[in-house]
């Protein structure tokens, strides 16, 4: 492949600039925890210089938190009314499974590659209400869709399934998948921390019930603030965590109304990581801005480049490469390399990779280049 058919970043786009770790490091570790952008790193510099001396009396906070959460709802296609504020991607995961009713009949069903977060929920579930957890095996690197949709029977509630996975990088066809469930019924939960912001995600023409996700991987914001969306036809299936907020006149602290507000903020119980949600914001700004259509295909060519170029040092792609299955994560392994040694080989060479399942784990942005690629061949033992 040549370099120079990768697509080229906007014009007037100062990569250095947005993303100074580039002076530092070759990053590829997007898929653990990012680098935050500059935009997302004023967002906090502002809140601080307005913490520091007005307090709460000139920032306009929670105005600017109903805009970034329009912001957060176009990048998905959803209604703002259908997106909620949460700490992580647990959480709106545990959203789902803390709040419907569970009977001991109920499947769920999942894959055994998943993020821990989409793991024990589940668990805790087949453990408190004899719930079943069917969990589809990946075979070499690839989730079979058709052999997750046979796993689905009338029993089936609900779906939980990451839209990449975070271990092998595969993109999983959500849109089958949901188009499947929606037909029959079954609830669709996704966790999309490792697509957001890198991948095009539309919750309706994917038909997604559920989705969460943080903003500390390809959203290039903090850890600790992240987006959970509930279509609006469930917003009232979902018992929530109940707090002070999660009600229609939550400022009215002198009478007792315990009315739950019929929106997504129905599953805010509390006060909000204001600074993590303004950075949150600039972040997704930033995106947008750049677009993510170009995003997608930046760093899937990249990643296409970074899997020519492994076999000349003599590493294996693991991650499936075909259309529709990669994604910015490629999982790879060495027959003569033990994973420690070229994780410290390649850091002494200012290149950050990490270790999944006994393999190696490179996950680029669109912001990286293929110089950075090349460095990165060249830095492998």
């Amino acid at each position: 492949m040549n370099p120079d058919t990768i697509p080229p970043l906007p014009d007037g786009f100062d990569a250095a600039k947005q993303f100074p770790i580039l002076k530092s490091w070759t990053f590829f570790n997007h898929g653990g925890v990012s680098p935050i952008s500059a935009a997302a790193g004023e967002a906090l510099r502002t809140y601080i210089r307005q913490s520091l001396n007005d307090a709460y009396l000139k920032g306009n906070w929670y105005a600017q938190t109903d805009a970034i959460r329009a912001l957060a709802a176009k990048l998905i296609g959803a209604h703002a009314d259908e997106i909620a504020f949460v700490k992580n991607t647990s959480e709106g995961l545990a959203f789902v499974a803390n709040g419907l009713e569970w009977h001991s009949e109920d499947e769920i069903v999942s894959t055994a590659v998943e993020y821990p977060a989409n793991v024990y929920p589940w668990m805790d579930l087949a453990k408190r209400f004899g719930v079943k957890h069917v969990m589809v095996p990946e075979h070499d690197g690839r989730i079979d869709t058709a052999e997750l949709l046979q796993a689905i029977t009338p029993k089936t509630r609900l779906v939980a399934l990451s839209h990449v996975e975070y271990g092998s990088g595969f993109r999983n066809d959500v849109a089958a998948i949901g188009r499947h469930c929606r037909e029959r019924g079954v609830l669709f939960c996704v966790d999309a921390i490792q697509s957001v912001g890198m991948l095009p995600v539309d919750v309706q023409a994917m038909n997604i019930d559920f989705l969460s996700a943080d903003g500390h991987k390809w959203l290039v914001s903090t850890e600790g603030c992240g987006i959970f969306y509930c279509r609006r036809e469930l917003l009232d299936k979902l018992h929530p965590e109940v707090g002070w907020w999660n009600v229609v006149n939550a400022t009215d602290y002198e009478h007792f109304d315990f009315t739950l507000r019929s929106d997504a903020q129905r599953f805010e119980c509390g006060t909000f990581n204001i600074p993590g949600i303004l950075a949150l914001g600039a972040s997704i700004r930033m995106l947008q801005e750049v677009g993510i259509d170009l995003i997608s295909r930046r760093v899937l060519a990249l990643t296409d480049y970074l899997c020519e170029r492994l076999p000349e040092k003599g590493y294996r792609v693991f991650s499936s490469r075909k259309p529709g299955e990669s994604s910015a994560i490629v999982s790879f392994t060495s027959s003569s390399h033990d994973e420690q040694t070229v994780l410290r080989d390649l850091k002494r060479h200012k290149v950050v990779i990490a270790p999944r399942y006994g393999r190696l784990r490179a996950s680029p942005h669109f912001y990286n280049s293929a110089e950075q690629i090349d460095a990165m061949i060249e830095a492998l033992p």
